[in-house]
């Protein structure tokens, strides 16, 4: 958060005081502001400049991962379909080769 918007913030408390705090209100107004400051220095925060650079890396990021799995998808198919033709055609050149063989074996038995 921004210093004029922990000084806002506190400014806003200290205007929210009862009537009677009102005599110490800038007292309690400068310990609202330090008390904001270190409360939020505590936490993990990122600017907003920060925040949005991440964003834009992460979405490349998930584009990137979208087009490699399409491409691996595609791949995956393709790989498939070549095995499918393969064993194919190995099931084809056995079955063709029993038959010769059988032909061969009848006329031998002749």
């Amino acid at each position: 958060m921004a210093e004029d918007g922990i000084d806002k913030l506190a400014r806003r408390l200290a205007e929210e005081l009862p009537q009677s705090l009102k005599s110490v209100r800038d007292d309690l107004e400068k310990n609202f502001r330090s008390v904001l400051q270190s409360g939020l220095s505590k936490l993990d925060l990122v600017t907003r400049e920060e925040f949005e650079v991440q964003e834009a890396v992460l979405q490349r990021t998930r584009e990137k991962l979208e087009a490699l799995l399409a491409r691996l998808e595609q791949l995956e198919s393709g790989t498939a379909t070549a095995a499918k033709k393969t064993t194919g055609s190995k099931a084809a050149k056995k079955t063709a080769k029993k038959k010769s063989k059988k032909k061969a074996g009848k006329k031998s038995k002749r």
